[in-house]
């Protein structure tokens, strides 16, 4: 296999041998973890070739690094760095890797998403099930796409997002949503965290006041705080965000956005009422702040009437609405979207072309033709339908295996149960016994703007099929009476 060549700066003008400075330079990419213990190096003649020297000063710097122990030459097979080198050579933290001037302490963060270990079950998160992707459906499009425009597509692009795409989505939104959506007020975004930034960044001037629900989202938070935005909580109930408490805030504060998930609120999957809608799209006019709506999975509402946007409704001038196809089709497939009225639209496209002006016209196009063909409405169908069921199987193996260890309410819509422990379970106990016995859930401090320990869990359905799901439950359960077994034990042997 052919390896990319190896750049190691040397020079000719220094008094020290060139063979020297090689085998110097090796070593110190060795010490700081450039080349890893193990890692082939270039063959001799290969690396004389590159660096434009005599071969045997190639062998003489590779003889110089085998003399202090930290490469292993193979006769016919190569040379190679140590996998142990010798201690006086260990690595350290070289002086220039560390920066002389100041760095903002990291923000507030999701724990990553890794590979599961085999056998491991996860209801730590909502994510799409990869498995239910039209992978073909979107490979074809993506093909015809690039046999067919691909030198217009792989070279120019639009920074609101592929014309045929905005058409699409600003038809769906218009007809499934109510939105007043149209291709010259809609952008696709690479993301929605992309969509919030730059909404973020149009609005809000260092110092604004925004106030965002007191259980949320803490990647949206997070770029709102780079916007130079002063966030402050506001309570939730089973109806959404307390808009009285919101009344009270604008009494003494001049609050410049109001940032909420109204339509399953996140994470707890509460629909606002259609009655604090209207309040605060009413207020938003009257006090003059925007209203930023996060509808993230509009698509899976299960029971009873569709709740329109706050955004289809009165004052939606005051309205900056963004969403995601991500939820509906994989977490890689990062299509955002933004909706706002002319004015700020206006500024969003500026902000979007001056810091990212060329968009994934290929993927876009691709995604566009799924929405063309229908195979994305069926698609949206059919998950609509698995993940109801999804959530019916988790209601009834929580409720069969864990009884009245758990307090929760089955939602119409969303992708995860809200949950409450009892009292007399220890929840970080548990979750390190869940992790033990192959199942993996959190307590949902993360999504607390406080960041408190509390006694509420979110519990994702979307992940795993139903046989997953009820496995997922019984290891909870097991894991359960782990916990508890030795809270027995004890009152036994003090009784005897």
């Amino acid at each position: 296999m052919r390896r990319w060549e190896l750049s190691i700066p040397l020079d000719p003008g220094r008094g020290q041998p060139l063979f020297l400075q090689l085998a110097s330079a090796i070593a110190d990419d060795i010490r700081r973890g450039r080349l890893k213990p193990g890692e082939p190096l270039p063959g001799t003649r290969e690396l004389a070739e590159s660096l434009e020297l005599n071969r045997n000063t190639v062998v003489a710097g590779y003889d110089e690094l085998a003399a202090e122990g930290l490469v292993l030459t193979r006769v016919g097979g190569g040379t190679f760095v140590a996998e142990q080198a010798p201690r006086l050579m260990a690595p350290a933290a070289l002086a220039s890797e560390t920066p002389t001037f100041a760095v903002a302490p990291p923000l507030q963060r999701l724990p990553d998403v890794k590979p599961l270990p085999p056998g491991m079950l996860m209801l730590s998160t909502s994510m799409p099930d990869a498995r239910l992707f039209p992978a073909r459906e979107l490979a074809r499009a993506f093909r015809r796409a690039i046999e067919q425009k691909g030198r217009v597509l792989l070279t120019y692009s639009q920074a609101c997002g592929h014309e045929r795409l905005r058409r699409e989505l600003a038809a769906m939104l218009s007809r499934t949503r109510g939105l007043a959506a149209t291709p010259d007020n809609l952008m696709v975004t690479r993301s929605i965290e992309q969509a919030i930034d730059l909404v973020a960044r149009a609005l809000l001037a260092p110092g604004d006041v925004v106030a965002v629900e007191s259980w949320g989202y803490p990647p949206a938070w997070n770029v709102l705080r780079l916007a130079g935005a002063r966030l402050v909580p506001l309570p939730l109930d089973e109806h959404g965000l307390d808009v009285e408490s919101l009344e009270t805030l604008l009494a003494h504060e001049r609050v410049r956005a109001v940032f909420l998930t109204p339509h399953h609120q996140f994470p707890t999957a509460s629909v606002m009422s259609p009655q604090r809608r209207a309040r605060l799209a009413r207020l938003a006019v009257e006090r003059g702040f925007a209203i930023i709506e996060d509808d993230y999975d509009h698509e899976f509402h299960y029971a009873g009437k569709p709740v329109l946007p706050i955004a289809a409704g009165a004052g939606r001038a005051n309205v900056v609405y963004v969403g995601s196809l991500s939820n509906l089709l994989a977490p890689g497939i990062g299509a955002g979207f933004v909706v706002a009225s002319p004015v700020v639209f206006e500024r969003l496209a500026s902000l979007r072309a001056a810091s990212d002006a060329r968009g994934d016209a290929a993927i876009e196009c691709a995604v566009a033709e799924l929405f063309e063909d229908g195979e994305l409405l069926r698609h949206m169908r059919r998950m609509r339908r698995t993940y109801a069921a999804r959530r019916d199987a988790l209601a009834d193996a929580l409720r069969h295996r864990l009884g009245r260890a758990l307090d929760f309410r089955v939602p119409p819509g969303g992708t995860a149960l809200w949950v409450r422990v009892d009292d007399a379970i220890g929840v970080p106990a548990w979750v390190e016994a869940g992790e033990r016995e192959g199942v993996r859930f959190a307590s949902a401090r993360a999504y607390d703007f406080a960041q408190r320990d509390d006694r509420f869990m979110r519990l994702g359905f979307s992940y795993h099929d139903e046989a997953e799901l009820d496995e997922a439950v019984r290891r909870m359960a097991r894991a359960l009476a782990n916990v508890r077994a030795p809270k027995v034990s004890e009152r036994s042997a003090q009784a005897a």
